[in-house]
């Protein structure tokens, strides 16, 4: 895909969602941090339903960590992989209250370190919390990536690499939201909705999906 079709993507994302959002439910970094954490392998609608009560419980650090693994699995155990989850929460929030002064950090590595949290989490909480012009690659974006042509790998750390050399810079903050969105409502796994897509015209996928009947 060359440059221009690329500008003309994300200028058409831009002007159809100028200020794109997680649609996870946040007030502060940790919370955002947990939220993500909690995220894998889940929906967002499941993990907002879970934090809305946790939070109203236990929203900071101190209060997580002192309600302990257990004490957390009342509010999460209709997530998957809830009990991991509970351990990683847990620990994370005391190793920010003995390392970090409660506060999340602003760091890569330092986000890499703490429990539940890979690349894709730290990108996340980089960018959304901290306004760094991150990408993180999950399904939806890997997704959207290979099949538009638009930054083609085999791997999610490959299609990271590409969308961080290729989007252009005045989009790059929001890149992550505008193509999360994209794969979750429009170019969906099983079938992309062509039809409706704001940005077919430069979309490199044949053939596209025609309208349903």
């Amino acid at each position: 895909m060359n440059p221009q079709k690329r500008q003309a993507i994300f200028a058409q994302l831009r002007s159809a969602n100028p200020a794109p959002k997680t649609e996870l439910e946040y007030r502060t970094p940790f919370e955002l941090l947990v939220a993500v954490v909690l995220s894998a392998q889940a929906t967002d609608r499941s993990v907002n339903l879970a934090t809305r009560r946790l939070y109203a419980a236990a929203s900071t650090p101190a209060a997580i960590a002192a309600l302990g693994e257990e004490g957390l699995v009342p509010y999460i155990q209709a997530i998957g992989l809830y009990r991991t989850k509970a351990k990683n929460v847990a620990r994370l929030a005391q190793i920010l209250l003995d390392q970090h002064d409660g506060e999340v950090p602003r760091d890569r590595a330092q986000l890499e370190a703490l429990p539940g949290v890979g690349r894709k989490t730290a990108n996340v909480v980089l960018n959304t919390a901290f306004g760094e012009p991150t990408i993180a690659v999950d399904t939806h974006i890997f997704r959207v990536a290979n099949r538009t042509g638009l930054a083609p790998g085999r791997n999610v750390d490959e299609v990271e690499r590409r969308l961080e050399k290729f989007v252009p810079d005045e989009f790059r903050k929001d890149a992550h939201h505008w193509l999360i969105l994209h794969g979750r409502y429009v170019c969906k796994a099983r079938k992309p909705e062509c039809w409706r897509c704001a940005i077919a015209p430069w979309c490199e996928y044949r053939p596209k999906t025609p309208a349903p009947d």
